[in-house]
C-alpha cells in the first residue's frame, strides 16, 4: 500500500490478546506492516492477567482454541475437559510462537490517546513511553474483560495485611519476580461471588484457616462437573475439531451446548424436572443454553429453572439460612452469565468458613487488622478483590479517543454506546472495534466468534487494499438502526429485568441517567446472517473512499 511510506504503520492494534493476535497474523497476510500495543507482558490477554487460584476455563476446552492452527490443535493435548489459566495460557503462548507474532508487539505500553487525522485519514496513537505511532487503520481489541475496577469502603488504605485484585495476581509461574501465595494458617477475606469470586473461594476455603466472604448479590452458579481428558478421548477430539468448530459456529452461543426445546409451554413438572436434572449433571453451559430456549423470554418458563437451582442449592447447603443467603432473590437463572462452580456450595459447610452480608451488615471501616461490619469485626491476614470489572468498554475508556473535529468517545458515547454491528463508531473512521459494545462476539464462545468476525473484517480489507480505499467510516442512519436493533432484541427478553450485571454499563446525567445495554443478545447465527448480507451489499452502511 501507498502509505507505507507515510506511516509508521499500515495498521496498529491495540491488545495482544485472543483476538488481537489472529488480527495480526490476518492482516500480516494481506501485506499490511502491523504493530501492537500491549499494556501488559506478555501475549494472552485475560489469561496472562488472571492468574488467582482456581481460575479455569467455562467453555470446553478444545472448543476455545484456534481452529485456524490445525498443526498446534494436533500436537496439544488437553488436560481436562476445562483447562486452566497456566494450560491456556500455554496453549496462546505457543499459537504466539507459531505465528512469529511476539517480535511485532510492544508490551509494557499503554495507549494514552489516539487521535484521527480528517485530512490525512490516518490515526495518532500516543503512548505512556512518550512515543507517537501513525497508521492508516486503527483496531482495538482491548478484551470484554480487562478494565479491573476496586469497590471504595472507609480506610482501605489502612489494611496492613496482604491484598490482591483478582486480575494483578502475582505471576510467580512465568518468573515475574511475583510470589505464590500460600494461605495455609491464614485468615482470608473475598469480596465478590461473581465467576471470578465463585472460583477463588472454592480454592482458598480448602486450605485457609479461616475464610470470610464478603457477599453484595449472590449469583446463580451451577456445576462445572470437570474431568480429564483420556489419551482415546483426546484422539477422537482430534478427528473431529472440524465437527466440533463447525457446530459452535451454529449455535446461538457459540458453545457446542444449544437448545434442545423451543419453549417449556405444555410440558408436565415431572418432564421438566427430568429435563433440569439431566442438563445440571451435563459439563458446562448446558444448563444455561441447553434446554428450554424461552427460560429467556417467559417468566413462567425461566421460573420453573430457577425453581429448580434454588432447590439444588438448598440440598447442597446444610445451614438454611445460609443457603437462602447464597439464593439471589433480585433475578432469574441465566439471566447474567452463569458462573460454573466445582463445589463451591460446599464451601460453605466448611466451619472455617464465614459468609458476610453486606446488604444486611455493610462495611463500616477497615483497620490495619481487618474489616469491621456493622454487627462484627473480622480480624484479616489477606484481602481478596474479586470484584469484576468495568466490562466491554472499560478499555476503550481509558484511552483518550478522538475523531472527527476532537470528538471524544466518551462524548459520542455519553448516553450509551452508538455503533454500527458493533464493529464501527460514526465520526471515527477507519477505527475498528473488535469484540466490543453492541458486538455479535461479545456475549459468546469469545474465541469462536471473535474468529469469525476477524475474518470478516479481514475479507474488508481485501477490497480495502484491492481498490485503494484509505477511510471507511460507519454510516450515522445504519448506525442508529443497528442501537435500536440492538436494544429492540433485547426487550423481547427477560435480560431489561437485570442490570446489575456486566451485561449493563450506566449512562447520562441527571434525570436521563440510566443503564443501557452493551451486548448483542440476537446470538451468533443471526449476526452472522446480518454481517453476511452486509458484505453481499458491498459493505452497505459502511462509507468508503
Amino acid at each position: 500500500m501507498a502509505e507505507a511510506a507515510k506511516f509508521d504503520y499500515d495498521a496498529i492494534i491495540i491488545g495482544a490478546g485472543l483476538t488481537g493476535m489472529y488480527t495480526m497474523w490476518k492482516l500480516r497476510q494481506l501485506g499490511l506492516s502491523v504493530r501492537i500495543i500491549e499494556k501488559n507482558g506478555d501475549v494472552g490477554g485475560t489469561w496472562n492477567m488472571n492468574r488467582y487460584p482456581g481460575c479455569k476455563l467455562d467453555s470446553e476446552s478444545y472448543t476455545y482454541a484456534y481452529s485456524f492452527l490445525p498443526d498446534l490443535l494436533q500436537e496439544w493435548d488437553w488436560s481436562n475437559e476445562f483447562a486452566s489459566q497456566p494450560e491456556v495460557m500455554e496453549f496462546f503462548s505457543r499459537a504466539a510462537d507459531k505465528m512469529d507474532l511476539r517480535k511485532d508487539i510492544t508490551f509494557n505500553t499503554r495507549v494514552t490517546k489516539a487521535a484521527f487525522d480528517n485530512a490525512a485519514n490516518s490515526w495518532t496513537v500516543e503512548l505512556d513511553n512518550a512515543e507517537a505511532l501513525s497508521s492508516r487503520w486503527l483496531l482495538t481489541a482491548v478484551g470484554a474483560l480487562s478494565n479491573p475496577i476496586m469497590p471504595s469502603f472507609p480506610g482501605m488504605d489502612l489494611f496492613r495485611g496482604e491484598s490482591y485484585h483478582s486480575y494483578y495476581w502475582p505471576h510467580a509461574r512465568s518468573g515475574f519476580g511475583g510470589k505464590e501465595v500460600d494461605f495455609t494458617g491464614k485468615r482470608v477475606g473475598v469480596f465478590g461471588t461473581g465467576s471470578t469470586g465463585v472460583q477463588i473461594i472454592t480454592e482458598v476455603g480448602k486450605t485457609a484457616e479461616h475464610l470470610t466472604v464478603f457477599q453484595r448479590h449472590p449469583n446463580w452458579c451451577a456445576p462445572l462437573c470437570n474431568k480429564p481428558i483420556e489419551p482415546e478421548r483426546m484422539a477422537e477430539i482430534k478427528a473431529r475439531y472440524n465437527d466440533i468448530f463447525a457446530r459452535c459456529e451454529s449455535t446461538t452461543s457459540g458453545f457446542q451446548h444449544d437448545f434442545r426445546f423451543a419453549s417449556s409451554e405444555g410440558t408436565t413438572a415431572e418432564e421438566r424436572e427430568a429435563v433440569f436434572e439431566e442438563v445440571y449433571n451435563q459439563s458446562g453451559f448446558e444448563i444455561w443454553v441447553g434446554h428450554y430456549a424461552d427460560m429467556f423470554t417467559s417468566p413462567v418458563s425461566n421460573g420453573y429453572i430457577t425453581d429448580f437451582i434454588a432447590k439444588k442449592i438448598r440440598q447442597r447447603v446444610k445451614d438454611p439460612k445460609i443457603a437462602e443467603k447464597l439464593i439471589p432473590k433480585d433475578h432469574g437463572f441465566g439471566l447474567k452469565r452463569v458462573p460454573m462452580e466445582s463445589g463451591y456450595y460446599e464451601t460453605y459447610n466448611r466451619p472455617s468458613v464465614t459468609l458476610v452480608d453486606l446488604v444486611e451488615t455493610p462495611v463500616e471501616e477497615f483497620t490495619p487488622t481487618g474489616i469491621r461490619t456493622s454487627d462484627a469485626f473480622h480480624e484479616l491476614d489477606i484481602l481478596i478483590y474479586a470484584t469484576g470489572f468495568d466490562a466491554i468498554i472499560g478499555g476503550l475508556k481509558q484511552m483518550d479517543i478522538h475523531g472527527i473535529g476532537g470528538k471524544t468517545l466518551k462524548e459520542s458515547w455519553a448516553d450509551g454506546p452508538f455503533t454500527y454491528l458493533g464493529l464501527q463508531i460514526p465520526e471515527f473512521p477507519n477505527l475498528f472495534t473488535l469484540v466490543g459494545a453492541h458486538n455479535g462476539a461479545t456475549n459468546c464462545n469469545i474465541p469462536r466468534c471473535a474468529e469469525a468476525q476477524v475474518n470478516w473484517v479481514t475479507e474488508m480489507f481485501t477490497k480495502i487494499i484491492e481498490q485503494g480505499i484509505e477511510r471507511v467510516e460507519a454510516d450515522e442512519a445504519k448506525a442508529e438502526e443497528w442501537t435500536q436493533h440492538v436494544y429492540d432484541v433485547a426487550a423481547q427478553t427477560l435480560l431489561p429485568t437485570v442490570t446489575n450485571s456486566w451485561f449493563w454499563g450506566e449512562f447520562g446525567k441527571g434525570p436521563k441517567r440510566g443503564h443501557k445495554l452493551l451486548v448483542y443478545n440476537g446470538g451468533n447465527p443471526a449476526y452472522r446472517e446480518r454481517v453476511s448480507k452486509v458484505k453481499a451489499n458491498d459493505y452497505e452502511g459502511f462509507v468508503m473512499s
